[in-house]
């Protein structure tokens, strides 16, 4: 369990990544989705995490957004150099994200069915995340090719068992704009505690990513659910809109933009700001303080 990354793990000194590795066991790398890392900073990755450590590699957007999964010399060379990265850092997984304009038409499906059977995968398991809709033929390639149907475990189910559950989670919001609630975070640990999956990965992508991992991960540990923010109820809204709302803004403007976070109401109990927010008059606020007199004559 982790996070798409470890570039935005807060440290204070010393190596990112070997600070990511002591709170979770597995990462997947997102870096190798934009450009092509030297074999040398990937062995150094290798090197400063424990054996145990999982790495997962996502693929390269060349042959997921523009060659496409096609039995081409190109594509050839773009998934051996990411099966190659998948080596050296001993990664069991190479996650393939495909957009929603990559239509699974009975070509395209076809046209992936040769490039994955005539490729050397050195052992590395295929995730795909497919983004546009999936068809009957698509999803019998898949099985067939022994490839893991990958989603957002808080939105859907996979289309197929398998061996492996990989989900790679956003969440309910825009993008990646989200926070996940207790219950929510409570509602995956069923679905991942009840598959029939051996092998189990979660990948959170959230803005609030590593604060939603810990949590799951001390969910896991002790059955409950730690406290997200240092204070409770208006203070605690307060400190959620102090962090980049701006003003003035609309009571519908600061539901959107700022509704989607995470506040413990009490000592207890946490809430989604937009909760709170939707039941402040409709108009519209001048600063961070008008909001909150709003929310504590509410409360």
């Amino acid at each position: 369990m982790g996070t798409g990354g470890w570039a935005y793990f807060p440290v204070e000194s010393g190596s990112r990544l070997q600070a990511y590795s002591r709170a979770f066991n597995f990462v997947e790398v997102n870096s190798t989705f934009y450009e092509y890392p030297d074999p040398e900073q990937l062995e150094l990755w290798r090197r400063t995490v424990p054996s145990s450590f999982t790495f997962s590699v996502r693929c390269h957007q060349d042959l997921t957004h523009r060659i496409g999964l096609k039995p081409i010399s190109e594509a050839y060379q773009v998934l051996n150099q990411m099966i190659n990265y998948c080596n050296i850092l001993r990664a069991p997984f190479l996650v393939f994200e495909t957009p929603a304009t990559y239509t699974l038409t009975d070509q395209v499906v076809e046209d992936a069915q040769a490039f994955f059977s005539s490729s050397n995968l050195r052992g590395v398991r295929l995730i795909w995340e497919n983004r546009a809709p999936m068809t009957s033929k698509a999803q019998s390639m898949m099985q067939n090719s022994n490839i893991v149907h990958s989603v957002d475990l808080s939105r859907q189910e996979p289309l197929f068992a398998s061996d492996v559950l990989y989900t790679r989670l956003f969440g309910k919001g825009k993008h990646n704009i989200y926070q996940f609630s207790d219950e929510e975070l409570e509602e995956i640990a069923h679905k991942v505690l009840n598959s029939k999956a051996k092998t189990v990965a979660l990948s959170y992508h959230g803005v609030r990513m590593n604060t939603d991992a810990l949590r799951f991960n001390s969910y896991l540990a002790t059955g409950s659910f730690p406290s997200i923010t240092r204070l409770t109820g208006v203070a605690a809204a307060k400190a959620a809109l102090a962090e980049d709302a701006k003003f003035p803004a609309s009571r519908q403007a600061l539901v959107e933009d700022q509704g989607w976070k995470i506040f413990d109401a009490t000592s207890g109990k946490r809430l989604r700001l937009s909760e709170w927010l939707v039941q402040i008059p409709d108009k519209v606020y001048d600063s961070v303080d008008d909001v909150v007199e709003a929310l504590g004559e509410n409360q």
